[in-house]
């Protein structure tokens, strides 16, 4: 037998089944028992494996893949070895306990779905020795012989020998959205992987029909395991925010080891201080200079996102995606269920002498129909029942149909194909119900749809015995040429072929998928060949099916575009029907419509030069998004593709953001995705990306809080090692005030709701600097006013009020803490105003945080533990009075240097109206 390598890059499709037996070694009567045993030792099982996530080990360690974090742990083993207890405990335990806070975070987001779940079947029915038999489908080896029957999952990849009537759905592997036609004969050896008819593949489903065939693959040698080693192979990218922030620690540390050893250096040489006083001043500028409580507000911030648009019913699988949403600039999305409904519709009814409107959308069986091609064209309303020849085409889409229509409580459903659903629904509507028509008719025999035939057929008995009729429904270029008459009309039935081409043309350039409607009288009451419906039948009309687009989607892609984002539709239907559609919804565009075919045979650089200005892409097989997603990284854009089938999991790992269907997606898809949909609706990604916004957005708000703290408690040591005094902060002070108000004050930011303008405003540029020029302003100017009040206060109590070190620092401590939390409410409007109830009290939770901060300053000041563990000392009432002016005169400040920003900039965009003005006349 031929190693399993081999045998996957055998083409079984093209070659006959003796062949293919004899290739395996096998017959139509199945291995025998002990040969089985003996190739499964070979081949190994039958299951697909299982990368598993990162073990929590691993996730634990990459908490401390940082270099602001490496270097805290340098200066505590340091501190440590100098004698410096207390200063290296509390090293230890702020890394600590940001490691926990980041450990436990992204544990909870990668149980937010279950790793690939077993794709193919548990069990599986073979014939071993001629015997049928019951098997687990991981003891499947190739050369077994599997049967299957409707309802039936395929365990492993098959090369059919027989075929009764086989329909398989497909759609998870190849995008298909009808099931396909099974048969066993040979296929062209580069035929694609939908037109194998011959082979069944693992992970799809036998929906109609009964089909045997060999095993020629199993496990990862299947096509679903060959998809599966794709996903792995596929480059992933660091998100924008994972990009700055590696960028941001990396100058910063570089800055900060630079800082410290010119400090020390300075110190030891001018003012003649011990290198080991030296060496430990500069470790407190590196603990004063790294943002420790920053990396854990990251996640918290990032997980709060998680959990929002989880209520949104957007699952994120990944946390630094949150931020990534924000930045997003194009959405490739798929059309049936996320832009539309999924629900098909009958909207219009085309028959030899009567044209027909239907009303309502959706499974709901209440409309109204009005004779013309639209609405508002005629307009006369029609009473159905009073239509024969009506209710004779709405009959047949009844019994040439294997769909049902459901109710339960004031919901109604279909079971089965929608199209077929469509149907149902607009017989219901005219009065037929379809339980009650199928009642009068006994179904005879029937020829299943099948993508080469592109028709139904069944043959129908009337159960009053009447003669026996046989019913066609489908393609409506096909049934044409199967027709020889129309019924109906004013030529006694001639079917003017030309006009009929033109009414299907008319109805398709509407967004319509057209359906067409046959009969004929049966020649026998037994059996139904399809040589009894190539000829001969007369054409009962046509139906227009519309996907009503989602109330949501229209407005959600407005907002959108507004936001600078662009959607472009990706979809498998025809470029007419495609047109129509991005036309109804918005997003069609100037640049027409590319089809699958077109990026065949484009060339990357072609590809990359369409793909900005084509906002529809018809005819497209899942495996062209992955084309798309690189052709518009290639432009720098951030993009999110969504997708739901086993072939779209490349394209969803290679974008920055995969976006998989929840409800309709399969499990390979939802693997690949950052984000999985709830509810399989585009407005829930559009509420994500402004969730995304929303998040970055209080990312560096937090920054901006939180660095200028760093940036005084940095030049307070600064000034102190320049001027030869002692430090008014300890390192161990320093930890506590980054810690204590990290995760109270700077934590409250998280909770900010977003600007109003937030989805107005064009993405972000991914390579913006997380600290652009206007925060770095700001960092700055705040860390100058921060810094005075702090040193001065030190300096006034310690040398002119001889107040003893302990006191002084105290004082200085809670300076820079009061400093802080009025500088919190300056932060919640970065450049607004806060000089507003709304601005000053509009967050409880900022309240809250600022309660508690104080709280806990209080206990830190007058409580006996913690004045021994941090030397402070208790402070006077006159010493609360100073800190609170300077923290009045702090918060002041701020709001004039917003009030001249905001002069700054009315001014500039003033003088750029202006210019604009005097070039346009």
């Amino acid at each position: 037998m031929a190693e399993a390598s081999t045998e996957q890059r055998t083409s079984w499709h093209a070659l006959p089944t003796d062949e293919v037996l004899d290739h395996l070694d096998s017959s139509s009567d199945g291995l025998e028992d002990a040969t089985a045993k003996e190739r499964l030792r070979e081949t190994g099982p039958n299951r697909l494996e299982d990368s598993g996530g990162r073990p929590w080990w691993r996730r634990l360690l990459d908490q401390f893949n940082n270099i602001l974090i490496i270097i805290l742990l340098i200066a505590g083993i340091t501190a440590g070895i100098l004698g410096q207890w207390v200063d290296a405990a509390a090293i230890f335990a702020v890394v600590l306990i940001n490691a926990a806070i980041g450990f436990i975070q992204e544990g909870k987001a990668e149980k937010a779905l279950q790793s690939i779940r077993s794709m193919l079947s548990p069990e599986a029915t073979v014939r071993r020795g001629g015997n049928r038999k019951t098997i687990p489908a991981e003891e499947l080896v190739p050369g077994d012989v599997v049967l299957l029957e409707s309802g039936d999952g395929v365990p492993a990849d098959l090369r059919l020998l027989s075929a009764r009537r086989c329909r398989m759905e497909e759609a998870a592997l190849t995008g298909e959205s009808e099931p396909v036609g099974k048969q066993t004969d040979a296929q062209p050896e580069d035929a694609d992987l939908a037109d194998r008819s011959s082979m069944a593949y693992a992970s799809t489903l036998c929906v109609h029909g009964t089909c045997e065939g060999v095993v020629v693959a199993t496990a990862m040698d299947t096509e679903i395991g060959h998809i599966s080693r794709l996903i792995e192979s596929v480059d992933t990218t660091q998100t924008p925010l994972q990009q700055q922030l590696d960028q941001f620690a990396k100058v910063l540390a570089g800055g900060i080891l630079a800082l410290a050893a010119a400090m020390g250096a300075f110190g030891v040489l001018v003012h003649e201080r011990g290198i080991q006083d030296m060496f430990m001043a500069g470790v407190g500028l590196a603990v004063a200079a790294i943002p420790q409580g920053l990396p854990a507000i990251v996640t918290i911030t990032l997980a709060l996102g998680v959990q929002a648009m989880a209520r949104r019913n957007a699952i994120i699988r990944q946390l630094p995606a949150v931020e990534t949403l924000g930045s997003v600039s194009t959405i490739f999305t798929d059309k049936t269920g996320t832009l539309t409904r999924n629900e098909m519709t009958v909207n219009a009814i085309a028959m030899a002498d009567n044209d027909f409107h239907v009303s309502g959308v959706g499974f709901t069986p209440e409309g109204r129909f009005s004779r013309g091609r639209n609405a508002d064209e005629d307009g006369t309303p029609v009473e159905p029942e009073n239509e024969d020849l009506l209710g004779r085409l709405l009959t047949a889409g009844v019994l040439c149909n294997d769909a049902a229509l459901r109710q339960q409580d004031d919901t109604w459903t279909i079971d089965g194909d929608p199209t077929e659903g469509a149907l149902l629904v607009v017989a219901a509507k005219a009065g037929l119900a379809p339980d009650d028509v199928r009642q009068e008719y006994c179904r005879v025999d029937d020829i299943p749809f099948e993508s080469e035939r592109k028709y139904m057929a069944t043959l129908d008995e009337p159960v009053d015995g009447g003669d026996p009729v046989i019913h066609v429904k489908g393609a409506p270029d096909v049934l044409l040429d199967m027709c020889d008459r129309a019924v109906g009309g004013d030529n006694n039935g001639e079917l003017d072929r030309d006009r009929w081409h033109e009414r299907i043309e008319d109805l398709s350039s509407g967004g319509l998928r057209v359906l067409a409607l046959a009969s004929k009288p049966a020649d026998t009451a037994d059996t139904l060949e399809e040589a009894d419906v190539e000829s001969g039948l007369t054409l009962l009309g046509l139906v227009g099916i519309m996907d009503p687009p989602r109330d949501s989607a229209v407005s959600s892609v407005r907002e959108c575009q507004d936001a600078g984002i662009r959607v472009k539709m990706v979809t498998g239907d025809h470029a007419l029907t495609a047109q129509a559609v991005a036309t109804e919804i918005g997003i069609a565009g100037t640049g027409g419509t590319l089809t699958g075919h077109d990026i065949e045979e484009a060339s990357d650089e072609e590809l990359r030069d369409r793909v900005l200005d084509i906002n529809v892409f018809a005819r497209a097989a899942p495996e062209h998004k992955l084309r798309l997603v690189e052709a518009i990284q290639d432009h720098k854009q951030v993009c999110a593709m969504t997708g739901d089938g086993v072939n779209d999991a490349p394209a969803l790992k290679r974008a920055d953001i995969g976006v998989a269907m929840g409800v309709q997606g399969s499990e390979a898809s939802k693997e690949a995705a950052e984000m999985v949909l709830a509810d399989d609706n585009f407005s829930t990604i559009v509420a994500a990306v402004r969730e995304g916004r929303r998040v970055y957005a209080n990312i560096r708000k937090t920054i901006t809080f939180l660095l200028p703290t760093n940036g005084a408690e940095s030049l307070a040591i600064m000034i102190a090692i320049l001027a030869g005094t002692l430090l008014p902060i300890t390192p161990v002070q320093i930890l506590w005030v980054n810690m204590v108000t990290a995760v109270t004050l700077g934590l409250a930011l998280a909770f900010e709701p977003a600007e109003p303008d937030i989805m107005q405003q064009p993405p972000r540029d991914p390579k913006e600097p997380i600290l652009s020029l206007f925060l770095l302003w700001r960092v700055l100017f705040v860390s100058v006013l921060l810094v005075a009040p702090v040193y001065g206060l030190f300096l006034w109590l310690q040398q002119w009020q001889g107040a003893s070190v302990e006191l002084a620092r105290t004082a200085a401590v809670n300076m820079l803490v009061i400093g802080e939390v009025v500088y919190l409410l300056n932060t919640r409007r970065p450049l607004a105003s806060a000089l507003s109830w709304n601005g000053l009290f509009g967050s409880r939770r900022v309240w809250l945080a600022i309660g508690l901060v104080l709280l806990i300053q209080l206990l830190w000041t007058y409580t006996g533990p913690m004045q021994w563990l941090f030397a402070s000392d208790a402070l006077s009432l006159a010493h609360w009075g100073l800190i609170w002016l300077a923290g009045g005169i702090i918060f002041l400040m701020v709001e004039i240097e917003k009030a001249i920003l905001r002069a700054m900039k009315t001014s500039k965009s003033e003088s750029v109206t202006s210019a604009a003005a005097r070039r346009a006349d």
